[in-house]
């Protein structure tokens, strides 16, 4: 049996889950997450948690079983606590500020690079440097991160660019004479 589909998914107060066939919608106080279960699967709630079964002992079935776990895990955390991802942007001149709706960031390049916050996400600068990416939804919050790091990616010689906080570079030697 899979080691991670086999735990239960303990479910806070104030969270709501509500299986209808192979379709999992969960509410909380953050905000209303559905998702669709990997095939092989099936979930029941029973009292607090939620009990994540597979209907055979297929390769693929295995596999989907810690996914479903997973998936369900990260939608219940999502309403409830939220997902976030910090950045930082390290340069002479680099800065970040978010206008209206989007995120405008200088780094280094002749022009401004503008990015649409996505609905569901929000985007926080502090001290011009530090990007903060907040939401329900996991794998959108890693996105949109991604795409923000993908931007300016840190330089292995000087160490400038956007990186993940607590992200180690690895800087190289320069020219040696």
């Amino acid at each position: 049996m899979s080691r991670i589909g086999r735990l239960p998914i303990p479910v806070p107060s104030g969270v709501t889950v509500k299986i209808d066939g192979d379709t999992v919608v969960v509410k909380g106080p953050k905000g209303e997450l559905s998702s669709n279960l990997p095939e092989y699967t099936d979930a029941a709630v029973e009292g607090s948690e939620i009990l994540i079964t597979r209907s055979s002992d297929l390769r693929q079935a295995r596999a989907n079983h810690g996914l479903a776990r997973a998936l369900i895990n990260n939608m219940v955390v999502g309403v409830s606590q939220g997902f976030q991802k910090s950045l930082e942007v390290i340069g002479i001149g680099y800065r970040a500020d978010v206008k209206g709706n989007q995120l405008v960031l200088n780094l280094g390049y002749s022009h401004l690079v503008e990015y649409p916050i996505p609905d569901g996400i929000s985007i926080s600068v502090d001290k011009q440097n530090k990007v903060t990416v907040e939401g329900i939804d996991k794998q959108q919050v890693g996105q949109v991160a991604a795409v923000i790091r993908g931007f300016r990616k840190p330089d292995h010689y000087k160490g400038k660019g956007v990186r993940y906080s607590g992200e180690h570079v690895r800087l190289k030697a320069g020219k040696s004479a």
